[in-house]
């Protein structure tokens, strides 16, 4: 990228009646972006976090799967749903059915590469049959009151990237945000995503733009601004253990300084999150689904503390050895007590020690705010605590059974 010097957006981001609070929003990420994990995301700063990926098919909607990915929260802030499909009347029915049952946004998937959707001509093998999307387009706008949005790659293939076209399409059927992933169907995650077919997308359409794709710090963050002109930003994998990163990246945005959470914050975050899965998911489901979080949490820790040595079952471990230790947990009292003892043994070494000459803006902004995981910033003192402390907001949150919208609960 090589065009005008970075320079942060200002305008608000808006999509339909909705004005987000930044331009840096969450992407949809199938067996990731489940309630728990948008919630902090949202609570640490994101503007927005989609849903993951629910089938248009309704009559999958009782299937334990489908379940737990309705559920929302007023933590998780704006819901909004994505649906996946590829025939019009039924993704219209879908539409109307969360629309219904208290989506604010209905996000439509015309770019998940995976090959268990695009066999069934649903996510990005819709790029190849541009009547399609137009069907579909103006079948789920008309079925609405509320917003659609539209999330698509930049075309088939390299050879064919028909993203362009796909775009107008999406603006004349009444879409009023698209995200493009800088990548084709054929891509899938290989390579580096690209930003010329976006820049290209942006110019042409009047509807807000999102640009996504391999967009991991503020510094890219801006530099793909810079270079596309999107109105905003979708942040997926990056936020993969991390959760605090859209909020982090969407501050320095707005003109603060980019700061990162300190190692012994990381931990804190990966102790309520790791709590909040437990809770969601019960056992054994919430057992097996952190084992990810906490392998993606733990890629992140070792950034911080990449020599560090670790003690599981009384052992010493290299991180990775500590990650595998921590697979083989059969529990939540397992798996909550050894990350515990990771803070502590962190804490003793100083690895992971906070004092109150070197708190971050991050206690201040984020931490103290009252919105997330907090450290009680009046009591910090020179070790990290191996229990969380809680914002009231957050609490209510894991001890109140989750509800699947705000105003009409599912059957289970």
């Amino acid at each position: 990228m090589s065009k005008d010097s970075p320079t942060a957006q200002s305008s608000p981001l808006c999509i339909g009646r909705h004005t987000l609070a930044n331009p840096v929003v969450v992407a949809p990420m199938a067996g990731v972006s489940d309630l728990p994990l948008r919630e902090r995301c949202v609570s640490l700063g994101a503007a927005m976090a989609v849903g993951e990926m629910l089938s248009s098919d309704l009559s999958l909607n009782k299937t334990r799967k489908s379940h737990y990915r309705r559920q929302t929260s007023d933590l998780a802030g704006i819901r909004a749903i994505q649906i996946v499909g590829n025939e019009p009347e039924q993704l219209a029915q879908a539409a109307r059915f969360n629309a219904d049952e208290g989506a604010d946004i209905i996000d439509i998937n015309m770019g998940c590469p995976a090959k268990k959707v695009c066999k069934k001509a649903a996510g990005s093998a819709l790029l190849a049959d541009e009547q399609r999307v137009a069907r579909i387009l103006d079948a789920v706008v008309a079925a609405v009151d509320v917003p659609v949005t539209l999330k698509i790659r930049t075309g088939v293939s390299p050879d064919a990237r028909n993203g362009v076209r796909i775009a107008q399409i999406a603006q004349e059927a009444g879409i009023q945000m698209l995200t493009v992933h800088g990548r084709t169907r054929a891509d899938r995650f290989n390579g580096a995503a690209e930003y010329d077919t976006i820049a290209e997308i942006v110019s042409r359409l009047r509807i807000p733009v999102l640009a996504n794709g391999d967009i991991t710090s503020a510094t890219k963050a801006r530099q793909v601004l810079a270079y596309t002109g999107a109105a905003g930003i979708m942040i997926g994998r990056g936020a993969q253990g991390k959760p605090w990163l859209p909020g982090a990246i969407a501050r320095s945005l707005a003109g603060a300084d980019y700061v990162e959470p300190t190692l012994a914050q990381r931990l804190a975050i990966a102790q309520d999150h790791l709590s909040a899965l437990h809770h969601f998911y019960g056992d054994p489901l919430g057992v097996r689904i952190a084992r990810k979080h906490m392998g993606w949490f733990i890629d992140d820790l070792m950034c911080c503390a990449p020599a560090a040595r670790v003690s599981a079952g009384g052992v010493t471990h290299s991180w990775q050895a500590w990650r595998k230790a921590f697979n083989v947990l059969a529990d939540a009292t397992s798996q909550q007590q050894a990350l515990a003892k990771l803070c502590e043994q962190l804490a003793a070494e100083g690895t992971g020690r906070v004092t109150t000459t070197n708190i971050h803006p991050y206690d201040k902004r984020v931490l103290g705010s009252g919105r997330a995981t907090t450290h009680a910033t009046t009591q910090v003192t020179t070790q990290v605590t191996t229990q969380v402390t809680m914002s009231q907001p957050m609490r209510a949150s894991l001890n109140t059974p989750h509800q699947p919208n705000r105003r009409q609960p599912i059957a289970t």
